[in-house]
């Protein structure tokens, strides 16, 4: 059966990182293991693991700046259009407005819409010709 120790709330906050190297960590005489030295070769693999490690890193932070920035621009990109369109809504919009109010003044004075002729279902040439004001 196996016993589980107690959970201490300062754990929790290490690393994944940190808890795996405290398990590679060679075991301590006192703790009932023997210490092994570790070759110069184990210390270059380390050194060696370190540097690509670091370099991945810079690289990976490089590309995360990179991508941040080229979203920056296209957020910057996107704001200005959406600006033009909201002017170019703006300038169709009081247009239409100018282009309601002639239609509205020009109904009230077109003959050809208090031509009792235009209620026809056939419509005829002559019919238009003889709404026309001579």
């Amino acid at each position: 059966m196996r016993v589980h120790p107690p959970h201490d709330p300062g754990l929790s906050r290490l690393s994944p990182m940190r808890s795996l190297r405290r398990c590679r960590e060679p075991m301590s005489r006192e703790r009932g293991g023997q210490e092994r030295p570790e070759s110069h070769e184990e210390d270059d693999r380390k050194v060696r693991r370190r540097e690509k490690n670091r370099v991945a890193a810079q690289r990976s932070r490089k590309k995360q700046t990179q991508k941040a920035d080229k979203l920056h621009e296209e957020y910057e990109s996107l704001e200005q259009e959406n600006t033009s369109l909201k002017r170019e809504i703006g300038k169709l919009t009081d247009e239409m407005k100018h282009l309601s109010e002639v239609l509205k003044d020009h109904e009230k004075i077109c003959p050809l819409l208090h031509c009792t002729m235009n209620f026809m279902t056939i419509p005829r040439p002559d019919a238009l010709t003889s709404c026309l004001p001579r």
